[in-house]
């Protein structure tokens, strides 16, 4: 893939993510969103990699996580149906492992694993 190709997908993501509703009007609910997870990718000597990713109510209700293989096309993790099903549930926390499924020229995709904490506005 050229590097014209890989920016107009970053272009492309960007404004999925753009056009996302707030999380203040998809889930009025919910006053924050913690996501934290270990990235992990190679195989011979693999690289971990902590992330942490802060939602607020202003923020995009999008949460597609790039995967940090340098040769992934498009790949990442989706975390939209956990986290959706979570404030369905009014759970607090949830953690899990996801792996890339995106397109690569290696095998060398990366695997994450999460904990995502959701904290939900008082009831007056």
């Amino acid at each position: 893939m050229t590097n014209k190709e890989k920016n107009i997908l970053k272009i492309e993501k960007k404004q999925q993510r753009l056009e996302s509703d707030l999380i203040s009007e998809h889930f009025p609910e919910v006053s924050s969103i913690v996501i934290n997870m270990t990235n992990s990718y190679g195989r011979k000597n693999p690289i971990l990699i902590s992330r942490t990713f802060n939602f607020w109510p202003n923020s995009h209700a999008y949460f597609n996580i790039e995967c940090l293989s340098k040769n992934c096309v498009d790949g990442g993790f989706d975390l939209n149906q956990v986290i959706t099903m979570m404030i369905e549930n009014h759970q607090n926390s949830e953690k899990g492992v996801l792996v890339c499924k995106g397109s690569s020229l290696s095998s060398d995709h990366s695997h994450i694993n999460y904990k995502i904490t959701i904290q939900y506005n008082e009831k007056s």
